[in-house]
């Protein structure tokens, strides 16, 4: 079995990697530190939670570890889809590099470009950013990327789903040509594969799993709902989820619920506080500092659910996580492998419960068609509340029956030719086919003619 040591990683990485308590480097770390170290553009796929981040940290600080940034130029640059992804890979550099001397910066949103400009000016050895706060320096004249030696693009297809690509671009054109790429994803979508046809070079491809699939560790099951009134489902749907959190007990020792919406985020997570469950909800909208707090607190035990949208679906590395419930079906089928891989995490068991509407099902079919996998139906927790039953209306009395079977005709309105009574001068003689309204001139001439 491959070990750190043989992979001729510097021996100040190496004690930091000892003192984090790891050995043996996972597939995806052995098979791209290799290449990388010697200095040739890597492609990596692999699925979630398999170590990508270690795979593209420890080359980098070994390969920088000799040499100096100069003020406003980085050395390297880190591309993530998301701060939390971005504020990880800082961590991770924080653990792996404290042996050795490099600078970081991380520019992300929610944070005061001020402090930003202030680590920037002083010259940076690696460069963590979003794609949006990045450009945003540049275009402020308080960045250069002519000096980046390496770049990494980690998770990929994720700025692809968020509408990245046309940036990513843009930074790959400001960056030299000579550059280092090292570049991950978890899927392979067409438009993810003409980028790296266009800006990797001869890449090392390595690929440990394929493509979309989640780890055989993650126990996974299904519940279908239907509810009893479309104006009850949300209220319903979070009674089956409540019923679910509590089936599990004491094996459920922290999770993640993820919903489509982010109203349904805060919908739900305030919902799971009213019945007295420990929860907290986590979406783009929020804050940043309140984003960290949250996640912070996920991450030290004292928070038990964390209530997340699909921004925390990417790069969450909380290692114990031990459930995740899909409050909804995830529109795209890709986002279902990356939410469940919260769970079961470097070797560990875990289990992922999707609640599954009827409006759903095509989306569940789809899921189920990108992992090849048909996942297990559990019975719904809830059962459904018996009809009450309507007591039988009282027969209505018949009516009498009258004394005349004959039917009562109303009596005809007289007609007249003209009169003073009810509609001016009396006459006898009817004008057959005429309103009553008609002028007395023209009832005479067709009364003569009658008459005649």
């Amino acid at each position: 079995m491959t070990k750190f040591t043989d992979l001729n990683l510097n021996p100040k990485v190496l004690k930091a990697i000892e003192e984090a308590g790891y050995e043996n480097p996972t597939p995806i770390q052995a098979g791209a530190i290799p290449p990388a170290l010697e200095g040739r553009d890597v492609l990596g796929i692999a699925q979630t939670g398999t170590g990508k981040t270690a795979s593209f940290t420890l080359p980098m600080i070994t390969l920088l570890a000799r040499g100096r940034a100069r003020a406003r130029m980085p050395r390297s640059l880190v591309l993530c889809p998301t701060r939390e992804l971005a504020a990880q890979v800082a961590e991770n550099f924080d653990t792996y590099a404290k042996h050795v001397k490099l600078t970081k910066a991380l520019l992300i949103g929610g944070v005061s470009f001020k402090e930003q400009d202030a680590l920037i000016d002083k010259g940076v050895d690696v460069l963590i950013a979003t794609p949006g706060r990045l450009l945003d320096h540049f275009e402020r004249g308080k960045l250069l990327l002519t000096g980046v030696q390496i770049m990494v693009v980690d998770e990929a297809d994720r700025m692809l789903d968020m509408g990245f690509i046309p940036d990513i671009e843009r930074i790959f054109s400001l960056t030299p040509f000579t550059r280092q790429t090292l570049f991950f994803s978890a899927t392979m979508a067409p438009e993810i594969e003409r980028i790296t046809n266009t800006f990797l070079s001869a890449p090392a491809r390595i690929e440990v799993a394929r493509q979309a699939t989640a780890s055989e560790t993650i126990e996974q099951a299904v519940v279908q709902f239907k509810p009893s009134r479309r104006d009850r489902e949300g209220s319903e749907k979070r009674k089956v989820l409540r019923a679910l959190i509590d089936a599990e007990g004491e094996k459920l020792t922290n999770g993640i619920i993820f919903c489509n919406r982010k109203t349904d985020v805060d919908i739900c997570a305030k919902s799971l506080k009213k019945y007295g469950y420990d929860a907290a909800a986590i979406h783009g909208d929020l804050d940043q500092s309140q984003r960290m707090k949250t996640l912070d607190g996920f991450r030290d035990g004292s928070l038990r659910i964390l209530v997340a949208s699909d921004v925390a679906a990417r790069g969450l590395d909380v290692p114990s996580v031990s459930h995740v419930f899909n409050f909804d079906v995830p529109g795209h089928a890709e986002d279902y492998v990356h939410r469940i891989g919260r769970t079961g995490r470097a070797g560990r068991e875990g289990k992922a419960i999707t609640i599954c509407s009827v409006r759903d099902e095509k989306a569940m079919d789809a899921v189920e068609k990108l992992i090849q996998k048909e996942i297990p139906r559990l019975e719904n927790p809830v059962k459904p509340e018996p009809k009450k039953e309507r007591a039988p209306r009282a027969a209505k009395p018949e009516a009498e029956s009258r004394k005349d079977d004959k039917p009562v005709q109303k009596p005809e309105r007289e007609r007249s030719s003209g009169g003073r009574g009810k509609y001016g001068k009396r006459d006898d003689k009817v004008v057959v086919g005429m309103g009553d309204h008609l002028p007395s001139f023209i009832a005479l001439s067709f009364a003569e003619r009658r008459a005649s």
